[in-house]
């Protein structure tokens, strides 16, 4: 008899001592239907999200073909994507790169072999073979912070201040 498949079953979200865990299957219920149940319900309350929108991310579909991902994600660059991102998902009692890093490959590569027309974050969830998946929220926002500054500074520069340069020419 072949044994079960590991995939995660909760998300831990995680800062310091602080942690509260969300099963897998709110995330996909909220995916689903639209309507946020449990803590998820209570969370996205309190940061005032909207959950049709999240259900909207957890369903965005990452269109990557299987071998050329597979590829991608054991070359070096790909080693040095995963490395960053597993400083923000681990394990949970075990976040070290030894097992962090083959656990999101793991993630990625089942996902996409699971999923006929592309992965989503809750495709991710259940081929994730670890039963808790964490989440780092400082190392999260530190990530989300930055990437709304380099964000606003492409705005920035895409914006107003070189409109005469864009029209003008030579």
């Amino acid at each position: 008899m072949a044994s079960p498949i590991l995939a995660a079953q909760d998300v831990a979200l995680v800062s310091g001592a602080f942690r509260r865990s969300i099963p897998v299957k709110d995330f996909d219920h909220l995916a689903k239907t639209g309507e946020a149940r449990g803590l998820l319900k209570q969370l996205l309350s309190l940061s005032q999200q909207n959950p049709d929108t999240v259900a909207k991310l957890l369903n965005q579909k990452l269109d990557l073909p299987l071998v050329l991902t597979s590829r991608l994600i054991n070359t070096r660059i790909g080693e040095a994507i995963i490395r960053r991102v597993g400083q923000i998902i681990y394990p949970i009692y075990t976040p070290q790169p030894e097992v962090s890093i083959p656990a999101l490959r793991a993630g990625v590569v089942n996902g996409l072999h699971n999923s006929s027309d592309g992965l989503t974050a809750v495709d991710f969830l259940k081929a994730y073979p670890n039963e808790v998946l964490a989440v780092n929220l400082p190392a999260l926002f530190s990530v989300i912070a930055k990437a709304q500054s380099i964000s606003g500074l492409v705005q920035f520069f895409s914006d107003s201040p070189l409109d005469g340069l864009k029209e003008a020419k030579p």
